[in-house]
């Protein structure tokens, strides 16, 4: 059966390394939504991929790009309290149910002897947004990032310490995890830290 993926910043560090995985199985469409479509112009005549250039900020044009979409996965950055009311309010007007949300490690205060204050607190704020709506979310909290090429990593579930937050994990792991939870169907209502293994 097919699936159907809209990936909300498409053009972020993570997502690119997951759009990749996501076209390793063969069920499976994308719909890239960037503010510059010119960046993915080589995906332009591949026939499981549709690109579109919008804004999410623009909350009119996501119910829209919604439709006949199974998961939605977001991958944002900036005004991240703002994007999560959108895309929140977005899937209960279109009837979309399953969410992928990408936050921080440090949002429950969860990493022992760090407190990170304000500079979470636009993840935070999203956080909260997401785990208040009805929808059928995944959040994920990865540790800082690095580009190594692997995929090597264990998760934590909300409540439990973040293990390892020293230690940074790969894009490429983090991705991973958005693929299988996706593909799967797993970890719903769950918040999850993924780190270094």
């Amino acid at each position: 059966m097919m699936r159907n993926i809209l990936i909300l910043g498409a053009a972020g560090q993570i997502a690119q390394q997951a759009i990749y995985l996501f076209l390793e199985e063969l069920g499976v469409k994308l719909t890239l939504v960037l503010r510059n479509a010119k960046r993915y112009s080589y995906f332009a005549n591949n026939p499981r991929i549709r690109l579109v250039e919008a804004d999410v900020c623009n909350n009119g044009v996501l119910p829209q790009l919604m439709q006949h979409q199974d998961v939605v996965y977001a991958n944002l950055s900036g005004d991240m309290a703002n994007h999560a009311r959108n895309v929140v309010a977005a899937m209960q007007v279109s009837g979309l149910k399953r969410l992928i949300f990408i936050t921080s490690m440090g949002v429950y205060d969860e990493v022992p002897g760090e407190y990170f204050g304000s500079v979470l607190q636009p993840y935070r704020d999203a956080t909260n947004i997401v785990e208040a709506s009805e929808l059928d979310y995944t959040i994920i909290r990865p540790a800082w990032l690095n580009n190594r090429d692997d995929i090597n990593y264990d998760i934590t579930q909300k409540g439990e310490t973040f293990i390892h937050p020293d230690a940074t994990v790969s894009r490429r792991s983090v991705a991973d995890l958005v693929v299988k939870v996706a593909l799967n169907n797993s970890h719903i209502g769950a918040s999850l830290g993924v780190h270094q293994r």
